[in-house]
């Protein structure tokens, strides 16, 4: 019987050889069947990263791309048959690549592309209408304990960078010449019906939707965010949170959702 993970070592690995106890049915060389199996298998991962990272393939170069994906790829093998579940560590993998970190902002593009790919295949919820959260913000009486819970969908990207223009710069949105890349910014991500959408909010909303996410009561949000000195605009990031269909749910301390 075939050692699996000998296989699988030497199909990452081009200096290996086949193990001991693989042949070739036809008596062929066994290690040129298997270094056209190892090129199939890192051609078809390579356009799976490809294909959910294709912003950040257009900053760095086709080539310095499939450099980079030859090298995440033998540090972080699929897990999972599900390949729309491969290159989830793969902004974090780029944020130590030694040859990338001339781009700072490059693990933050691959995150927030991460992000869309995520919300693309969450799970679907009904938001609450805007009268709906007035009618129960009305009937709480605590608002700072109230928790809203966002959409399955609904993810928060923050970053120092400006990667929230550079990605949008590469849809057609935007000079990619004029951005200043040293401007923190950030974006809430979504998906409505069939559409992912990237919407750039200030980074006191983003640190606000992320506590939300992470479970934290409207009052203890509010202080993420910076609202204490008056910076944070409440309203309005309600009123984005319920535009966007974000809002699909209130509970109170001790509730379950």
């Amino acid at each position: 019987m075939i050692d699996q993970a000998a296989f699988a070592h030497a199909l990452l690995d081009p200096a290996l050889p086949p193990p001991a106890d693989v042949c070739a049915w036809n008596s062929s060389d066994p290690a040129a069947r298997l270094a056209v199996y190892r090129n199939n298998v890192m051609v078809s991962l390579l356009g799976v990263l490809a294909d959910t990272f294709p912003v950040t393939r257009e900053l760095v170069g086709d080539e310095f791309f499939r450099a980079m994906g030859q090298c995440f790829v033998r540090a972080s093998p699929p897990r999972s048959p599900v390949m729309a579940e491969y290159g989830a560590g793969f902004a974090d993998f780029i944020a130590r690549f030694e040859p990338a970190q001339g781009l700072p902002y490059l693990p933050d593009v691959a995150r927030l592309e991460w992000l869309r790919l995520t919300a693309l295949h969450a799970a679907d919820a009904l938001p609450l209408s805007g009268a709906e959260l007035a009618a129960r913000l009305a009937d709480t009486a605590d608002l700072g304990a109230a928790r809203l819970h966002l959409h399955p969908s609904f993810a928060v990207l923050q970053s120092p960078w400006a990667v929230v223009s550079v990605w949008a710069a590469h849809q057609g949105m935007g000079d990619l010449a004029a951005i200043d890349l040293d401007c923190a910014e950030a974006a809430w991500v979504l998906r409505r019906e069939l559409e992912v959408e990237v919407i750039p909010v200030e980074p006191a909303a983003g640190r606000f939707a992320a506590a939300l996410i992470e479970g934290q009561a409207l009052g203890a949000a509010v202080e993420a965010a910076g609202g204490a000195d008056g910076a944070f605009d409440l309203p309005a990031a309600l009123a984005g949170l319920i535009r966007c269909g974000a809002l699909i749910d209130l509970s109170h301390t001790g509730d379950t959702p």
